[in-house]
């Protein structure tokens, strides 16, 4: 992939609008979390997606279907929510980066300069690579920079289950900040929406979303483990620990690819996922994964719509249990979370592109 020198015209100026996000009639009431902690919208920004954190404190928040890119500062507990581009087509992926952000839109890569002291007058941003599959099915990506200062990008399978090329499709690749040097670095993921490495290791951790019609029951969403380049997570023959797709699977022995760290509940659609880094929670939540469970979307009995927290001991999953559930009332849902961020306060923002809100998740001593 090469870098291109030419630049996307976007907003050429930020739009600012104001919301008291106190007033929206939302049921913070029956969001049940542990003792001690407190759950409060924090800002309103309409199809809220991925999230990422400036070096100055700037939350960058993408959307898909709205096709906006948002900035929101804080200023003495004011905050102000900025539309920084406009008219993206599913521009869902953000990512920070040496003073510049980072965003996806389908088969490009966009880099905004310098944006954080920009966000007033944003200019126009670079185009690093267009060399990404243009098919909108699955046509998100998530983004993020890893701790080898490469740029890791989703690319979802063009299907619901399919044989495809998988150098192009079912991918986690990366490349550099520049657009160049174009890898695949994990294939068979059906459909990643959120990754993150381990805070010690810096090893790669991600979610991956699992097919549809096989039933209410199966196969198990996963978060999966990649400590290193060259593994393949199983799609399109197996799901899960050893679900051999019932289309494609039968000449395929599940055993030869790498199972996921841990089954997820199936149809639950984990999305964004994060270690728990801050220093505000308790101690026993240091170096936790948190997941955003989106919700199925035709399972009868609605599950997901739940923010779930993961244990980890050397390496291996220990315990999975609810973190923050409530936004599903009697099979009805009123929320959405997609994706989870840790401020420098250690306090969790989680993304709902269903209420168009983030919400603030806090601790205090009970």
């Amino acid at each position: 992939m090469k870098f291109l020198s030419f630049v996307f015209s976007a907003s050429l100026c930020a739009v600012t609008f104001q919301v008291n996000a106190q007033e929206l009639e939302l049921p913070l009431d029956k969001i049940k979390l542990p003792s001690g902690f407190s759950i409060s919208i924090w800002a309103h920004v309409p199809d809220a997606q991925a999230m990422t954190l400036g070096d100055k404190g700037t939350v960058f928040v993408g959307s898909k279907s709205a096709g906006n890119i948002y900035a929101i500062t804080e200023n003495e507990g004011k905050r102000q929510v900025r539309i920084i581009a406009s008219k993206l087509k599913m521009p869902s992926g953000v990512a920070f980066h040496d003073g510049a952000l980072y965003v996806s839109s389908v088969n490009r890569i966009l880099r905004f300069d310098d944006i954080e002291n920009t966000l007033d007058h944003p200019a126009p941003p670079h185009i690093i690579t267009t060399d990404y599959p243009k098919e909108t099915y699955h046509g998100w990506r998530n983004i993020a920079f890893g701790p080898d200062d490469w740029l890791y990008v989703s690319v979802g399978s063009p299907c619901n289950i399919c044989e495809t090329d998988l150098d192009r499709f079912a991918l986690i690749s990366r490349i550099k900040p520049d657009g160049t040097n174009y890898e695949v670095f994990a294939k068979g993921v059906r459909n990643t929406e959120g990754f993150d490495w381990h805070p010690i290791t810096k090893e790669l951790w991600f979610t991956d979303i699992s097919r549809a019609w096989m039933g209410d029951n199966l196969p198990p969403d996963e978060l999966n483990h990649a400590p290193e380049k060259g593994m393949h997570f199983g799609f399109p023959y197996c799901h899960g620990q050893e679900v051999a797709d019932p289309k494609l699977g039968a000449k395929h022995d599940c055993n030869k690819f790498t199972p996921p760290a841990a089954e997820l509940d199936p149809h639950v659609t984990p999305m964004g996922m994060r270690f728990y880094t801050g220093t505000m929670f308790p101690v026993e939540y240091h170096g936790n994964i948190f997941i955003a469970e989106h919700g199925s979307w035709n399972r009868s009995t609605k599950t997901g719509y739940r923010i779930e927290r993961v244990q980890l001991e050397a390496n291996k999953v220990t315990k999975k249990e609810s973190f923050a559930e409530g936004w599903l009332q009697d099979n009805e849902a009123w929320g959405r979370p997609v994706d989870i961020l840790i401020t420098a306060d250690g306090a969790m923002l989680i993304t709902d592109d269903m209420a168009g809100v983030i919400y603030r998740i806090s601790y205090n001593q009970p």
